[in-house]
């Protein structure tokens, strides 16, 4: 049996030692992606000026006009999304739609519950490290399914389908202590400690998000999306 030479990612991380160096090694990554002027190469809080101008037209129901054919070639080359957002999975949450922007703009990642696992990290890597994303958004939404079931099996355990205890269990931790305390408007509290707590996790990510964070080429916010009114609120800012 022949051996792998193929060094392991742990391994990688090991000899990297820091985020700086690991950082360092994505250079001809992000070289071969850039052009003259990208529309991401902005600081954190325009990025975010600029999602929620875009939310305040979704949601007083003026979007911007768009044809989505046009730059459609040049998106084939690069992308440069101003942010990247990680959403519930939920149907009625369309980033791009609810922030008002266009195809290339977003770099959305989707999982019931918005939080923070191993391959969402890893893409989140990818959107700040190699893209060269200047935000992060957790975005959680009103009257989530994934945060009732979470709080029901804290509150009285039962058994769940298929895999759908994956997503509880690992909502579990940021929305228990909420849970345990109870109290009035339960859900929404849970909702909106589930998106803080998976702001602090991602914030402090290593090597990659952490070490952008801190050298101010990032920042991570965390918002709420109401359903009814389309509107989205900044959490903790």
């Amino acid at each position: 049996m022949q051996t792998s030479h193929r060094p392991s990612r742990r391994r990688f991380l090991s000899h990297a030692g820091s985020g700086i160096v690991a950082l360092s090694l994505l250079a001809p990554l992000r070289h071969a992606l850039a052009d003259a002027e990208p529309q991401n190469a902005i600081t954190p809080q325009a990025a975010l000026d600029r999602l929620m101008a875009g939310n305040a037209r979704y949601a007083a129901g003026k979007p911007v006009q768009r044809d989505f054919s046009a730059g459609r070639a040049a998106r084939a080359e690069a992308q440069h999304p101003i942010a990247a957002i990680l959403s519930c999975a939920d149907s009625r949450v369309a980033p791009e739609l609810l922030f008002d922007q266009a195809p290339g703009d977003l770099f959305v990642v989707r999982v019931a519950g918005n939080y923070l696992n191993q391959d969402v990290l890893a893409s989140l890597e990818y959107g700040v490290a190699v893209l060269g994303t200047p935000l992060v958004m957790v975005l959680g939404h009103s009257n989530c399914g994934a945060v009732k079931a979470t709080i029901q099996e804290i509150q009285k355990p039962q058994a769940l389908p298929g895999h759908i205890w994956d997503i509880t269990d690992a909502l579990q931790r940021g929305i228990e202590p909420v849970v345990k305390a109870g109290g009035d408007k339960l859900l929404e509290r849970a909702i909106a400690a589930n998106v803080e707590h998976n702001v602090a996790r991602v914030a402090a990510a290593q090597p990659l998000l952490a070490t952008a964070v801190q050298a101010g080429r990032a920042r991570v916010v965390g918002a709420e999306y109401d359903l009814a009114s389309g509107k989205v609120r900044l959490l903790g800012a």
